[in-house]
């Protein structure tokens, strides 16, 4: 779990774009994105603008210093920028409010001096006289994706107007990625637009028997400027181009109050995208946003018994054994079994099946769900084996706490999405895994690690009863995992295994953990370089440590794909490995990480998975201040189907309580996660590239193909699928996966339109 390296809704605030078109008189951007230094120092003497910075490393502020040659750094870093502020800037402003200095994202904390005085702590304006706090290395990790904007009063005497002013940036950095990196700082002064907010950014579509409803929100946040214009606000059919709602409003929006607008759309199985206009009365600013409408493809389940998830699990002899059956229909159902390995039983009214078997074997259970509507009945298969590739035989699916809670999480969240799990019914669709990532821990400190007296690894206060815990989540028919580091500490700065590993996999048997997230983080410094056997060394020491336990425990390699992870990862004993980076909400970010994943594809395969990272769709943030996923619906679909095709572990990283309609429909479609935990483990691999279409073909179980046609243009496509380049020479039945429908039998060709960065993905059966 590094720390991110980019940063950018669910469909609550879809895509939200703010732009800002000024009268002549406003023009003036002055871009601070050129012209920086760096010091990978730490001195306060830095902030001074007499400071000789001459010597200092010309330093680019688009990217992370690890990738500017500082691989290693954790700490402090400086940042020094000289800069003449015009009084033009000033005097030929609209607005005379303020001046505006913007530093972009900043990984992870951070100061900001003008002209040796600190006006910024972490994207917090502070007063002229604030003392500066020597250390601040306590600051919280999710500060790396909050924009730091400053206002500074015009005739503030930190700022030398017409004269060279220094901009100094001291940040710190603790594990992970490091300093400023995305690359748009600017400087300007305030302008009318400035004080408009669209409040209902992170307000939910509502969805009726016909309607999808929402009211746009627009905020005064002046306290004393009232802002008179109008309002346009139109929404468009993005596949077709058709009109679908229009209105405009006059109105004064006075000092902090709010302007609203009802919007009302009849429901499709299609996207919309609402732009709105604010045209201020007075010059030519204005206010724009646009974001795009969510849409529901999953059907409803019937009311009659269905059985869903996984078709094989495993076990290793004598171990504890846990799976709960995932089925759909009107409750109660009753569960029923035959032909279950000796030792293990089923609970009739919940499904889970239990025990410990110590006779290895593969076992055909015959498993019965039933309610007053119905019966469904569905093979198992049990495969009671040796080895660590015997457990995750289909891809985990589950909940970790990292993408929403980030170093916030603690024993309430767990058990909060233990509960969403069966509230929401996610467990009846096969998810299963309860994930806690970093931040359980002892904090580590300046000597290094804090342990009992015995050596044993310590929980905070957070987590007052682990064990307790992790049995109510079994209760569930859950299973749970925890997150370590083979370092000395975590990348949050907690206490991790390093040296006691066989101790630490005792305490992870002894708390009922089922699944262990392993982390690279500080052991970059104890690796004596990057050479594969340094790379495998502390994987292979913790596995014989998982080994040595009576326990079932999922073990994922997190190492970011260093040495190409997927040729050598199931030899150390890894269930799954990160192939990549961190991921976060952005279109970027999951495009260039999921249409990667093609060189490891031979290496997936039932007990070993290359895993893309995790799911961000929902309200995520990396906590503990969380907003909607800025990818749009159609972004949404395309990332849940890819990594569907690409049998990747599907954690979910986002606030279960705050579950939307189109989040939970998105993450409970049957036949899609079918997809995912098909028993033949095949990933799948790009087999057409032509322009902006990518089709992703995945081999199943069954001698059928699923099929992702992706859309990575700006525009609605209408592609013709050449069936015979997917291995289809004669008639082939398709059946759309998302809608759960039928197409009917195609020869040669198939026509789809695909929405732009939209996916169409099918399931194709050659007909014989």
């Amino acid at each position: 779990m590094m720390k991110k390296k980019w940063a950018g809704a669910t469909y609550l605030a879809a895509i939200l774009l703010l732009s800002t078109v000024l009268p002549a008189e406003q023009e003036t951007v002055i871009p601070l994105t050129a012209g920086w230094k760096f010091s990978p120092c730490d001195k306060l003497e830095f902030a001074r603008p007499d400071f000789d910075d001459s010597h200092w490393l010309p330093f680019r502020v688009d990217r992370i210093w690890e990738e500017q040659g500082f691989e290693r750094l954790d700490g402090y870093g400086w940042y020094r920028l000289r800069l003449v502020i015009p009084a033009q800037l000033r005097q030929g402003a609209y607005l005379q409010d303020g001046l505006r200095i913007f530093l972009g994202k900043i990984n992870n904390f951070d100061q900001a001096f003008l002209n040796g005085r600190l006006f910024g702590i972490n994207g917090q304006l502070v007063a002229e006289n604030t003392p500066i706090d020597e250390s601040f290395t306590s600051a919280k990790m999710e500060l790396w994706n909050i924009e730091r904007v400053y206002v500074l009063p015009p005739d503030d005497p930190r700022i030398l107007w017409d004269q060279e002013n220094v901009i100094a940036v001291r940040v710190f950095d603790e594990g992970g990625s490091g300093g400023l990196w995305t690359g748009d700082a600017s400087l300007r002064m305030v302008q009318l637009a400035d004080y408009l907010a669209l409040e209902s950014a992170q307000v939910p579509y509502r969805f009726d028997s016909r309607r999808l409803r929402k009211n746009i929100v627009l905020k005064n946040i002046s306290a004393s400027r009232s802002l008179e214009g109008t309002m346009n606000v139109q929404a468009v059919n993005k596949v077709n181009g058709e009109i679908m709602f229009s209105q405009t409003l006059k109105a004064e929006v006075k000092p902090l109050t709010r302007l609203e607008m009802p919007l009302a759309l009849p429901l499709i199985d299609q996207s919309c995208r609402v732009s709105g206009d604010f045209r201020f009365k007075t010059g030519d600013a204005h206010f724009t946003f646009s974001e795009e409408t969510p849409y529901v493809l999953t059907p409803e389940p019937p009311g009659t018994p269905r059985i869903n998830g996984p078709v094989v699990t495993g076990g290793r002899p004598g171990r504890p054994f846990l799976f709960a059956v995932a089925a759909t229909g009107r409750r109660p159902l009753a569960f029923s079994a035959s032909n279950l390995p000796p030792g293990l039983s089923m609970d009739p009214a919940t499904g889970i099946i239990s025990g410990r078997s110590t006779t290895a074997g593969e076992y055909e259970v015959v498993i019965n769900v039933e309610n007053k509507l119905g019966r469904n009945q569905r093979e198992l298969k049990i495969v009671i084996g040796a080895g660590p590739a015997g457990i995750a035989l289909t891809p985990p699916l589950g909940w970790n706490s990292w993408n929403c809670w980030g170093l916030a999480v603690d024993q309430d969240k767990i058990l909060a999405a233990a509960k969403a799990f069966r509230e929401e019914g996610l467990a009846d669709h096969g998810w299963s895994y309860i994930n806690i990532d970093d931040g359980w821990e002892i904090k580590g400190d300046s000597p290094g690690p804090k342990r009992s007296a015995a050596g044993d690894i310590l929980v905070n206060e957070k987590f007052p009863d682990l064990k307790g815990l992790a049995d109510r989540v079994h209760d569930l028919g859950l299973k749970i995992g925890i997150y370590s580091s083979p370092g000395p500490l975590t990348c949050g700065g907690y206490t991790a295994s390093h040296g006691y590993e066989f101790q630490d996999a005792q305490s992870l048997a002894a708390w009922g953990i089922d699944y262990l997230k392993y982390d690279w983080c500080s052991y970059e410094k104890i690796a004596a370089d990057q050479s594969r056997p340094e790379l495998e060394k502390p994987y292979r020491l913790m596995r014989q440590a998982l080994d040595a336990i009576d326990r079932d425990i999922v073990y994922s390699l997190c190492q970011y794909g260093m040495g190409k992870v997927w040729e050598w990862g199931a030899t150390v004993g890894g269930n799954l490995w990160r192939t990549t980076g961190d991921i976060n909400d952005t279109w970027q970010s999951v495009k260039e990480i999921g249409f990667s994943q093609v060189e490891n594809a031979p290496f997936a395969g039932p007990g070993h998975w290359n895993d893309p990272d995790m799911l961000v769709v929902g309200w995520v943030g990396w906590g503990p201040q969380l907003h909607p996923t800025n990818l749009t619906p159609d972004e949404q679909y395309t990332h849940i189907s890819l990594w569907s095709l690409l049998a990747a572990p599907l954690l979910i990283g986002c606030d279960l309580e705050r579950l939307d309609t189109f989040t939970l429909n998105l993450l409970t479609n049957d036949e899609v996660l079918a997809v995912d935990q098909d028993p033949l483990g095949k990933q799948a691999v790009p087999v057409i590239a032509a322009d902006d279409i990518q089709v992703w073909v995945k081999e199943l179980a069954d001698g059928g193909r699923a099929v992702g046609v992706f859309n990575l243009g700006e525009k609605t496509a209408v592609y013709s699928l050449d069936l015979v380049k997917i291995g289809c020479s004669g008639k082939a039945a398709l059946r759309d996966l998302w809608r759960q429908k039928n197409l009917g039998e195609f020869a040669g060709k198939f026509t789809a339109t695909v929405p732009a960065h939209g996916v169409k993905l099918i399931r194709v059966v050659t007909s014989r």
